[in-house]
């Protein structure tokens, strides 16, 4: 295991037909008991913008943190918590304008003609 000494590793997965706890038997030898006792699996949402905000979370994080050369790991490491943090903190969150009625006329050649 990665990451022996972790009180929880999370798995997000997404909710693919083909992403379930099957697949992961599929990659990995299966054995008699759970090969991962301390994981949690989170599934997204099924519908919703979570890749949308995922892509827009690492936007950020490309023009807050990582426009510049850094040197080393340890520096990485820590700008990269030092955002996370900030981050964290401020809970911003995401303010969806493009409302149903945007999208029945921008995307009115998908709809059925009646």
């Amino acid at each position: 295991m990665d990451y022996p000494d972790a009180e929880t590793v999370v798995l997000v997965m997404d909710n693919l037909n083909t992403h379930n706890i099957a697949s992961l038997y599929e990659a990995f030898e299966p054995k008699r008991h759970s090969p991962w006792p301390n994981a949690r699996i989170h599934h997204t949402p099924k519908h919703g913008s979570w890749l949308n905000i995922a892509e827009i979370e690492l936007s950020a994080l490309t023009r807050q943190c990582l426009d510049r050369r850094i040197s080393d790991l340890d520096t990485l490491n820590t700008e990269l918590s030092a955002w996370q943090n900030a981050t964290n903190t401020d809970q911003r969150q995401v303010n969806w304008q493009f409302t149903t009625h945007d999208a029945r006329i921008k995307l009115r050649h998908l709809y059925p003609k009646n």
